[in-house]
């Protein structure tokens, strides 16, 4: 199993532009916070069309205030995590149970912004410091196995986003209707396999596939993180059109917001598959 070294309970329809449902959000946050928890027990739908219905305000979104919004998103995640890592009682039994409040909190500042994304500006703020703190936590007690596995994550992480931004500015991958269906199709199928898991779990019957360093196992963690991969395309398509539609300013907010989730979901799949090859 990937993650014997780990210390005892420490592991414990169709997408398009134009019909994406905002429920489907849950989607997204629900996968990343299954991640987050199989990380330490054991699509981006976020970015929906129905966005675009908000009529133009007098302050309007611009790229430079998403990107701008972006850094101060990521910095939070950093600085929580950071705080996290270094704070004394970085225990499995102080993980534990701080790490059910901050995800709980997490998940509730998640879904209040994908329902309500007029209030980004200060849900998003408060869902990267919770989940900055949970990934701090997570983060410690794996490179107590596994030493500088989450250095080696941060970078891959920075890596593919970089690579993905490259590929999509020289429209070397194009963001259509398509794009989104095949794509999210997908993501809808990793967060019904991880609810199934989640299900199955509370009857001791653990899925062999998100857990196990063989063969299948490392194919699916390597399919999960392609998956995050792409989204990355999507989230950096929505971030343009925010500012070329003229939406209102509070979208730069959701749309930051939708890149941060992919970027924590990116970072957890690839922290789950670097313990699975150090397990070989």
């Amino acid at each position: 199993m990937w993650h014997k070294n780990l210390p005892a309970h420490t592991i414990s329809g169709t997408l398009t532009t134009k019909k994406v449902n905002d429920f489907s959000c849950f989607y997204k946050i629900y996968t990343l916070q299954y991640a987050t928890i199989m990380n330490y027990d054991s699509s981006n739908p976020i970015l929906s069309s129905r966005s675009f219905s908000y009529a133009e305000s007098e302050s309007t979104a611009t790229l430079s205030m998403t990107i701008n919004r972006c850094l101060i998103l990521l910095g939070l995640v950093f600085g929580a995590a950071l705080f996290s890592w270094v704070s004394p009682g970085t225990t499995v039994s102080a993980v534990g149970s701080k790490l059910t409040l901050f995800l709980i909190l997490g998940f509730v500042t998640g879904l209040v912004t994908c329902i309500k994304k007029e209030w980004a500006g200060v849900t998003a703020p408060l869902y990267a410091i919770f989940e900055g703190l949970v990934l701090g936590s997570i983060s410690r007690l794996f490179d107590f196995a596994y030493h500088g596995i989450a250095f080696q994550a941060v970078a891959l992480t920075f890596g593919v986003a970089f690579g993905m931004l490259t590929l999509y500015r020289a429209g070397i991958i194009q963001v259509s209707d398509r794009f989104r269906m095949i794509v999210g199709s997908a993501m809808f199928g990793i967060t019904a396999f991880y609810m199934v898991s989640w299900i199955l779990s509370f009857f001791g019957i653990a899925v062999p596939l998100i857990h196990s360093s063989g063969l299948f196992g490392i194919l699916f963690s390597v399919f999960v993180v392609a998956i995050a991969s792409l989204y990355l395309a999507i989230d950096f398509d929505f971030i343009v059109k925010v500012s070329d539609r003229g939406m209102p300013a509070y979208m730069s907010w959701y749309a930051a917001f939708g890149l941060m989730v992919t970027l924590i979901w990116l970072y957890l799949e690839l922290l789950r598959l670097l313990a699975k090859l150090r397990d070989r």
